[in-house]
């Protein structure tokens, strides 16, 4: 992606980024939150209110453009569709992305201190986006999503994750999101060398869980001294 941001239509490059917590000039860490389809940067960064505000973190929520046909969507249709299908606003939506992780290396953070966190098409979005720039990131979240693109999508992906820690929660009837592809990220990423954590919740709507964000929680938390996971009830979310 880097150096060919101008070989494409960056349908998004009118796109807010909504901000919480601590500025970026005072955070140590940061989250990056991506939200679903026809959803609101301001709608995820809710999320932030239900996550420790004391562990030096900024939150960063880039927003998929509202003047294209399908406003407030990274990409048109299925995220199991042939990649191309879903372009330019793909290609579009990781350039959004990538913007905001290098402003952050403007500022200091670097990938390993930057958890990315995404829900439904946005969990799409930050597992494609970090596969294609595999590295040691803080943390990868992927709440009801996976890997973007049809059966026969390439995963010769470069580079490796060295040991990030991957979480990856989704119903077991979601009526987006098939078990499959959950699987096939997780085998996926975990031969690129990620620390995979999937979780699959018996009948769960289609929604964020307390579960999940204590997962989350417990990830910033060992981002000032180790990694660690956690778990408790699960709770409704909207996304």
């Amino acid at each position: 992606m880097t150096g060919q941001r101008r070989s494409f239509d960056h349908i998004h490059a009118d796109g807010r980024i909504v901000r919480g917590g601590i500025t970026p000039q005072e955070a140590e860490r940061a989250v990056i939150l991506v939200h679903g389809r026809g959803a609101t940067p301001e709608s995820i960064l809710t999320l932030a209110d239900e996550l420790p505000d004391d562990l030096g973190f900024t939150f960063l929520a880039p927003g998929a453009s509202e003047s294209t046909p399908h406003p407030r969507s990274w990409y048109p249709t299925s995220f199991l569709a042939p990649i191309a299908a879903n372009e330019p606003g793909l290609s579009s939506g990781l350039v959004t992305i990538e913007a905001v992780v290098d402003e952050l290396a403007e500022r200091g953070i670097g990938p390993e201190n930057i958890v990315l966190l995404g829900f439904s098409q946005g969990a799409c979005l930050i597992t494609e986006f970090a596969s294609r720039l595999a590295r040691r990131w803080g943390g990868v979240v992927a709440l009801t999503g996976g890997l973007i693109g049809d059966h026969n999508a390439p995963r010769d992906y470069t580079g490796a994750f060295h040991g990030t820690p991957v979480f990856l929660g989704c119903s077991d009837r979601d009526p987006h999101v098939p078990l499959w592809r959950v699987d096939e990220t997780e085998e996926v990423l975990g031969r690129m060398g990620a620390r995979v954590e999937k979780r699959i919740y018996p009948g769960l709507p289609h929604t964020i869980t307390r579960d999940e964000l204590d997962w989350v929680e417990a990830t910033m938390r060992g981002l000032a001294d180790g990694y660690g996971s956690g778990s408790t009830a699960v709770r409704n979310h909207s996304g």
